[in-house]
């Protein structure tokens, strides 16, 4: 269970109160962007991937052995599907700045706020298959309310650059 707990919970960071899926989102953003500086921008979606499987895998370990009076299907302090579906929101922006060849993500720094703050605001709000799959209350819901809300915040962020993109170069011509 120990390591379970560790993966489920982002080595303990989903013990951060308040907002822990916020904690565990800002955390995972970081690193990220440690790893786009570093030269190491495709590590962004190999994590994806990672967490992904990692949560699936130790997700419903962690909820088999939770015992006591608050023994919810999603308990706040797992985090790891928060974790996965950050890091599929940033491969939306991360991905393509590294094929454009930037290596200074500073310079184009809406791209980790974007995806940052459109996860967020999909995963709380949960909006149309974002609720569908949280409201299925197993252990697939739990990671895949989150994967719907990279995707859609992924996708929001291509939106909004291509708009701001469009404009500039509207503005310029």
């Amino acid at each position: 269970m120990r390591a379970a707990g560790l993966i489920a919970t982002m080595g303990g960071i989903g013990h951060l109160r308040p907002a822990p899926g916020t904690w565990a989102s800002a955390a995972t953003v970081a690193l990220g962007a440690f790893a786009f500086q570093s030269g190491a921008s495709l590590l962004v979606p190999l994590a994806f991937i990672a967490a992904t499987a990692a949560g699936f895998a130790v997700v419903p370990r962690y909820l088999a052995a939770r015992t006591g009076p608050d023994r919810s299907e999603d308990p706040s302090e797992v985090v790891i599907d928060e974790v996965a579906g950050q890091l599929l929101a940033l491969c939306f922006t991360f991905v393509p700045l590294w094929w454009r060849g930037v290596d200074d993500l500073l310079a184009a720094w809406p791209a980790w706020l974007v995806p940052f703050l459109l996860f967020r605001l999909f995963d709380i709000r949960k909006p149309w298959l974002v609720g569908r799959a949280d409201r299925r209350g197993d252990v697939a819901g739990v990671m895949l309310d989150d994967l719907w809300a990279g995707l859609f915040a992924g996708l929001g962020a291509v939106a909004l650059a291509a708009i701001y993109h469009g404009a500039r170069m509207a503005w310029a011509g």
